[in-house]
């Protein structure tokens, strides 16, 4: 076996010391907390990056990753392999009832009829599940309530993610959740049937604009008031600090009773953000 085939056949094991940069290196630029005891999946996923760039040791891929030319062009591609991205079709479905029957009809009232479209931001939007179900569910209630518009963007800091976002082709068997009158109007199926993939439609998908953020940047890039974010299981990656810290910067982009929804496993108690409980994971802004 010659040098290069070992290289890329066998696993680098990671020293404390590159764990500790590489952590406090990944909290610093995705508020990401990585414990002692994230080590071990750290130390496989990024053994990948390490083969493609054909690296002997972490201490290297340290030295390259925090090099000019490493943040320029390293950076973005160990962030797409250290995340975690677990998403599906109309996951905890009582959010989207609560949206449809409580959240939605409220801001008519606000706004009444001037012309206003309702602003939906899934942020940590991952391989597009989430903005997609969003896209159904507010399409299927601008059928049902003629003068009613909405825009969804949708973001994520992995660039992989978003490209499979974007394309919107999905397994079969991932749409499962997807009720069958929804299927039918907003699914097309492959006509390859050995290879039984679906995808999305293009009336819904230019309903969604996908791009990259990062929660740790100081600006967004928003420019009107949202009315609904939906900001699930992201969070529960963070530290105290960081999570008081990105829903505060949340809460300044959120218009006067807007709402935000969190993931089933995530709680506002205890943190210093101005927002109020009216569901189940789910707040809204007073003011």
């Amino acid at each position: 076996m010659d040098e290069s085939q070992n290289l890329h056949e066998r696993s680098t094991s990671m020293s404390n010391k590159d764990f500790q940069r590489l952590s406090q290196f990944i909290y610093k630029q995705c508020g990401i907390k990585m414990t002692t005891a994230k080590k071990t999946m750290l130390e496989a996923r990024l053994n990948k990056r390490l083969r493609m760039l054909q690296m002997y040791s972490f201490t290297d891929y340290c030295d390259y990753l925090f090099s000019q030319n490493g943040m320029e062009s390293e950076l973005v591609q160990m962030i797409d392999v250290v995340t975690t991205n677990k998403t599906d079709f109309f996951r905890e479905p009582d959010h989207f009832e609560y949206l449809v029957q409580q959240v939605i009809p409220q801001w008519e009232r606000r706004h009444g009829s001037r012309g206003h479209k309702l602003s939906v931001w899934s942020a940590g939007c991952s391989t597009g599940e989430e903005p997609y179900t969003l896209a159904m569910i507010l399409s299927d209630y601008a059928e049902e309530n003629p003068g009613f518009a909405f825009n969804i963007l949708a973001t994520d800091i992995s660039t992989r993610v978003l490209e499979k976002a974007r394309q919107a082709i999905y397994e079969e068997d991932r749409v499962d959740p997807v009720p069958m009158a929804m299927k039918k109007k907003y699914l097309l199926r492959s006509k390859d049937r050995s290879n039984p993939l679906v995808r999305v439609n293009p009336a819904l998908r230019e309903k969604i604009h996908f791009r990259r953020l990062n929660f740790m940047d100081d600006e967004f890039g928003m420019r009107e008031p949202l009315d609904i974010i939906f900001c699930r299981n992201v969070i529960i990656y963070f530290d105290r600090p960081t999570q008081e810290q990105v829903l505060n910067h949340f809460y300044r982009l959120m218009a006067p009773g807007a709402h935000i929804f969190m993931g089933h496993s995530e709680t506002l108690n205890g943190l210093d953000v101005p927002l109020v409980s009216v569901h189940p994971t789910v707040y809204r802004k007073v003011q």
